[in-house]
């Protein structure tokens, strides 16, 4: 997921708060053992799974369809993930989209008219090879990187 990698990229979950316990998921929910999550899990709240075997990620609530069920000792973390910077996510995945399977490439251009020629691409992004999403949003991913 897309929204994952961006914060596992800065480092910033937005987190507001982390529950240890031991975990159940049964049919789409989670369930703490001495932990009641019912009123901090709210329709359209995002968390984070941490300490899984199946269902390492961050989520939005309600799951339906998502979680494998399972029972682990981990952690819960709640996120307050700011509308801004869903829209930047949101962004990024349309530029994926558009540009993310030429930035895989190690060619800028192939031709096959009666004989095959290519070039190849110069280093100039952060991967070594093309612009990258991290490279074409640089500046606005820049105010949401937390150092820890």
């Amino acid at each position: 997921m897309m929204l994952e990698t961006i914060c596992r990229y800065l480092n910033n979950y937005f987190e507001t708060e982390r529950v240890f316990d031991t975990f159940t998921i049964s049919s789409g929910g989670i369930s703490g053992a001495s932990s009641d999550l019912s009123q901090k899990l709210v329709d359209g709240r995002f968390f984070r799974i941490a300490g899984s075997v199946f269902n390492d990620g961050v989520y939005m609530y309600p799951t339906t369809g998502l979680l494998k069920d399972e029972t682990f000792e981990g952690a819960v973390w709640l996120l307050a993930i700011p509308d801004e910077f869903l829209k930047l996510v949101d962004d990024i995945k349309v530029w994926q989209g558009k540009y993310g399977s030429a930035v895989q490439s190690p060619f800028s251009s192939e031709t096959v008219a009666g004989v095959y020629s290519y070039t190849k691409s110069a280093s100039s992004g952060s991967s070594g090879g093309g612009v990258t999403w991290k490279d074409a949003f640089a500046d606005r991913l820049r105010i949401w990187r937390r150092i820890v």
